[in-house]
């Protein structure tokens, strides 16, 4: 189904002060339709501001640790040994 901000022209949105910085209202729907409800993205790009759905942090971690291991590139870079830091080392009793 389409929604009927698709079908619209630009809209025209006034720059409103919010504390010390400036920023737009952005409708509901629009939020919910472009996934910017959590945190948005912006980007600059030639005269143009570009906001986009913020990525989650850490995406996409999971599939190149498992990439890793079927390597065998996912050791230490000191090898399996554990070297305790100093505040490991007193903080923990051995």
């Amino acid at each position: 189904m389409e929604s009927r901000w698709e079908a619209q022209s630009p809209m025209k949105a006034r720059i409103v002060r919010i504390g010390n910085s400036q920023g737009i209202r952005i409708p509901k729907p629009l939020l919910e339709q472009t996934g910017l409800g959590r945190g948005a993205e912006i980007l600059v790009e030639g005269s143009r501001l570009v906001l986009r759905a913020a990525g989650r942090a850490r995406a996409g971690w999971a599939a190149a640790f498992q990439m890793l291991a079927r390597l065998g590139d996912d050791l230490l870079a000191q090898g399996d040994e554990h070297i305790p830091t100093t505040w490991e080392e007193a903080q923990w009793e051995r």
